[in-house]
């Protein structure tokens, strides 16, 4: 199936950005899901306060610079609030030795408010470490690091939000074909996983949320909306795809929960990794 595009100006550029064809009828059963089953844990906006927390965390460990000196013990805290890179990211350091991964990811992270340079930001990161398709997960490191520290500027460009090479990800779970309806069980879709496409599926659920009557902190929102429509799909599958880092449980908000990191306070040494507002500290416990 081919994308479409359409075109738009930037500061007077002509831009083409890919349309995604997403099915209202999908998105709107994921969203009474996940207020449904937010209800116990105080409704939906202590989850949304939990998952800025996160963020809150990133900024306060890597922003402003701090990425370049941040120690290994600091990092491995906040590792533990990424799910598809704590299981991983001992061995990528063991190999390639802390003080690469701290240069490497201080590069990342340098200017990366500029426009037009996270495709390149994160091909570049992936490039610094030897190739090894064991070692996919430094593209969702990279990711997960961007939008931790530059939420408004970086959508979540994760691989289960979309993944060009499977042809998986949330964009196909909530497609819709013009032709097929929402029948694509068989259908490639031909859609770039660059930081445009990211950047218009944002774009198109923060209007979808908008016209559902959210307004406050989109950012959030939306990142909680993917994660509902991803754990369901792992849910469906019963637990096979990513089955090393999350596991079939009756919670419904269970995979939500670990696709986006929050199904653990970090605990190491003693000490809590996990510093904040009493309301987001509290939201974020009631979520484990």
């Amino acid at each position: 199936m081919a994308v479409s595009y359409r075109d738009s100006t930037v500061d007077g550029a002509p831009v083409v950005r890919p349309v995604l064809h997403l099915s209202g009828a999908k998105l709107r059963l994921a969203l009474e899901a996940l207020i449904r089953a937010a209800e116990p844990i105080g409704g939906i906006e202590r989850f949304a306060a939990a998952v800025k927390l996160k963020s809150d965390v990133m900024q306060d460990r890597l922003a402003n610079g701090k990425a370049a000196t941040i120690e290994r013990e600091a990092f491995e805290d906040i590792a533990i609030l990424m799910a598809t890179v704590r299981r991983r990211i001992a061995g990528l350091v063991d190999t390639a030795g802390w003080t690469h991964v701290r240069e490497a990811i201080a590069m990342l992270l340098t200017d990366a408010h500029m426009p037009d340079t996270g495709d390149a930001r994160i091909a570049n990161f992936v490039k610094s470490f030897p190739e090894d398709k064991a070692n996919r997960f430094v593209r969702d490191l990279a990711s997960e690091l961007l939008h931790g520290v530059y939420p408004e500027h970086y959508p979540l460009m994760h691989r289960w939000v979309w993944d060009a090479r499977a042809n998986t990800g949330v964009l196909r779970e909530i497609w819709h074909d013009p032709a097929s309806g929402d029948d694509v069980d068989h259908i490639v879709l031909d859609i770039p996983d660059g930081h445009d496409t990211f950047l218009v599926l944002r774009e198109e659920l923060s209007q979808f949320l908008s016209d559902n009557g959210i307004f406050r902190d989109m950012l959030w929102y939306v990142d909680l909306l993917q994660a509902q429509i991803y754990g369901d799909y792992i849910n469906a599958q019963g637990g096979a795809y990513l089955k090393t880092d999350f596991s079939a449980e009756s919670d419904p908000l269970e995979h939500t929960r670990r696709i986006l990191g929050l199904d653990r306070i970090a605990k190491r040494r003693g000490r809590s990794a996990i510093k904040g507002d009493a309301h987001a500290l509290d939201a974020l416990k009631q979520l484990n």
